[in-house]
């Protein structure tokens, strides 16, 4: 009786698992482009940087951004109380780009970035937001212009798409294939009308939207959620798109380490249960569908009757998952993580063993 019921979850898994991928990531798969509007207005934007002792960040990275080419712009840097001469390389590079403000906090305030962004965004001359961090750099010089040109009069969120930098190693595949399975579910789930997240790190939105929500008030006691969290209360299927076109890509350096890794992740995770309720159903039934299908499948592996059925299931999970992640990896510009996929589509159930005690009781971390 045990075995049969055993069997029928992996089947329910299974088939789980082929709903999402067929019904709803094939959406990403399948998405073209849409044609840029050639009279579009050139609307100014407030791009908010939030950095907390990011000296080398800031000298290597913010020059890209400065240099963007767009005809009405401005960049604010909020410095977070940092202890090392970030200030002091922003004033240097202020001599030479007028359009760079700085917003210099000598305080220390509650712990992650909220205060210092609601700061910057409170502070910004224009409606339109566009976010990022320190450590990131964009992909292009239009990388403003094509972020802007995605907002139209419907479309007040802009949900944009964040690669890490490619380098050597096991962790660095593994921590870009995360990055690309996250993007799969939040940009999917926006193509078919339930948008729930965003990153901070390639963001936009207009300001009126930011205040009507309260800014970050409902969730000021957890360091993260700055971007996934605002974006889970105000975005709608009317009010949100996508931009994943290669120009208004934003390059972040990944970790080089396991240990900070984990702590990244840690405090990435816990803002999921607050998340709107259907929101946690959705994310938690693919989650444990996508556990299930190996678990299961490789408990009834050790019964002979199970073997067949099992690895015929697999083998039809993998090729749709294979096939569509190949897709989405040439749309993203990361095609050396195809022959990947099966090891670090399998590798991920470790994801879930190390990450669930975080989703489970919580914890709280700062952002630096």
């Amino acid at each position: 009786m045990l075995l049969q019921l055993i069997w029928y979850a992996f089947l329910l898994a299974t088939i789980v698992q082929l709903f999402y991928w067929l019904f709803i990531f094939s959406k990403l798969a399948f998405y073209k482009l849409p044609k840029e509007n050639p009279k579009s207005d050139h609307k100014s934007v407030s791009v908010v940087i939030c950095a907390k002792n990011e000296a080398a960040n800031i000298q290597k990275n913010l020059i890209r951004i400065l240099d963007q080419n767009y005809p009405s712009f401005e960049v604010l840097v909020v410095n977070d109380n940092s202890t090392d001469n970030t200030l002091d390389i922003l004033l240097d590079i202020q001599k030479k780009y007028s359009i760079l403000r700085i917003i210099d906090l000598e305080y220390n305030t509650l712990p992650g970035k909220k205060a210092a962004l609601s700061r910057g965004i409170e502070s910004a001359n224009f409606d339109t937001i566009l976010l990022t961090d320190a450590d990131c750099v964009p992909s292009s010089s239009n990388w403003i212009l094509s972020m802007q040109k995605a907002l139209h009069q419907e479309a007040s969120i802009i949900l944009g798409y964040s690669p890490y930098e490619r380098q050597p190693g096991f962790l660095n595949r593994f921590i870009r294939f995360e990055a690309i399975y996250t993007a799969i579910q939040y940009l999917s789930f926006a193509l078919i009308g339930h948008p729930y997240m965003g990153v901070g790190r390639n963001l936009a939105y207009r300001k009126e939207l930011f205040r009507a929500a309260g800014g970050f008030q409902s969730h000021s006691d957890l360091a993260s959620g700055d971007d996934d969290l605002l974006i889970n209360a105000i975005a709608n299927k009317t009010n949100t798109t996508i931009n994943i076109k290669p120009e208004a890509f934003i390059y972040s350096s990944p970790k080089e380490s396991w240990r900070g890794y984990y702590r990244q992740k840690s405090r990435h995770l816990t803002t999921g249960t607050r998340y709107q309720r259907k929101h946690q159903l959705m994310l938690g039934i693919l989650s444990a569908s996508h556990f299930g299908h190996y678990a299961l499948g490789c408990v009834l592996m050790f019964f002979p009757v199970f073997q067949w059925w099992v690895l015929g299931s697999y083998v039809a999970r993998m090729g749709v998952v294979w096939w569509l992640s190949a897709r989405i990896l040439r749309v993203l510009k990361d095609t050396t993580l195809v022959p990947w996929i099966p090891v670090l589509d399998f590798a991920f159930q470790l994801y879930y063993l190390a990450f669930a005690p975080i989703l489970l009781i919580g914890k709280k971390d700062q952002w630096k």
